[in-house]
C-alpha cells in the first residue's frame, strides 16, 4: 500500500477546513486509500499548531485533543531513524523529510513550495497536497 507523511500545515489545514484538498486527503487515509505515516515530531508539532489562536477559533480543545487521538491510534507511528540536515530551508522541515525517509514512505506532502521544489529526496516523492491528492 502507499503511504506517505502529510506535513503539519496539511494536517492542520485537513482538520479545520472541511471540504479543502487537505481534508479530502484525511478522508481518503481514513477510507483505507493510503497508509498515513506521522512521528512524534508531528503529533507535538501540530499539538503546538492546534494551540494557536487561528486554530483555536476553529477547532474547541476538545476536538483538537480528538483530532490528535484519532492520528495516534490509526495513522503509523515512525521512529525518526535517519537524519537530514540542511536538506529543506528551516530545520523542522527537516526532520519531516527525516520521518518520510525513516518510515521508506513513498511520498510525503507538503504545502511549503520550497521543498516541494526538491522534488524527489532519497527516493521519497515529495508533493503538493493537490498532487497528492491526484495519487491516493
Amino acid at each position: 500500500m502507499t503511504s506517505a507523511v502529510l506535513d503539519t500545515n496539511v494536517l492542520a489545514s485537513g482538520f479545520t477546513h472541511r471540504g479543502g484538498i487537505p481534508d479530502q486527503l484525511l478522508r481518503r487515509w481514513l477510507a483505507g486509500r493510503y497508509d498515513l505515516v506521522v512521528s512524534q515530531h508531528i503529533l507535538s508539532e501540530l499539538g503546538s499548531v492546534f494551540n494557536r489562536p487561528y486554530f483555536s477559533r476553529r477547532l474547541t480543545e476538545g476536538r483538537a485533543a480528538d483530532n490528535l487521538a484519532l492520528l495516534r491510534r490509526r495513522a503509523t507511528t515512525t521512529a525518526i531513524t535517519v537524519e537530514v540536515h540542511g536538506v529543506a530551508t528551516h530545520p523542522e522541515d527537516d526532520l519531516v523529510l527525516a520521518a518520510a525517509l525513516s518510515a521508506r514512505a513513498d511520498y510525503l506532502v507538503t504545502g511549503d513550495a520550497q521543498l516541494q521544489r526538491i522534488g524527489t529526496h532519497e527516493g521519497v516523492v515529495i508533493l503538493s497536497p493537490r498532487g497528492f491528492l491526484e495519487f491516493s
